[in-house]
C-alpha cells in the first residue's frame, strides 16, 4: 500500500486558508488560525502542557510556507511564530479532521 501524499498545495493569502489535495482524493482547506493552534513545536507543546494554549486570534494569517524536504511544511504566521514544522502525516490528519467537522 502506498503512502498518501499531497498532490496540490495552495496558500490562499486573501482568505488565510491553506488548501491541500491528497493522492487519495481528499481536498481540504485549513485556516491559518486552526493551523497555528495545532502547532506541535516544542514551545507550543509546553504551553499546552502548562494549560496555556497556544492561542491565536481568528485573524491570524500565514505569511510564508516553506517545504521541508519530503518531510512536510514549515508555516510562518503574522504573530512572528515560525518554528512549527507540519509533517505530511500530521497535515493529512488535520485535513481529515477538518473535512469531518465540515460535513453536515
Amino acid at each position: 500500500m502506498s503512502r498518501v501524499h499531497p498532490v496540490d498545495i495552495v496558500h490562499h493569502q486573501a482568505s488565510g486558508q491553506l488548501s491541500i489535495g491528497w493522492s487519495d482524493g481528499l481536498q481540504a482547506s485549513m485556516s491559518a488560525h486552526a493551523l497555528r493552534c495545532a502547532c506541535r513545536c516544542a514551545a507550543c507543546v509546553k504551553l499546552r502542557r502548562d494549560g496555556l494554549g497556544p492561542t491565536s486570534p481568528a485573524t491570524t494569517r500565514m505569511t510564508e510556507l516553506h517545504p521541508v524536504g519530503e518531510f512536510g511544511l514549515q508555516l510562518c504566521f503574522d504573530d512572528g511564530h515560525d518554528r512549527g514544522i507540519y509533517p505530511w502525516p500530521y497535515l493529512r490528519e488535520l485535513s481529515s479532521t477538518l473535512a469531518s467537522e465540515a460535513r453536515p
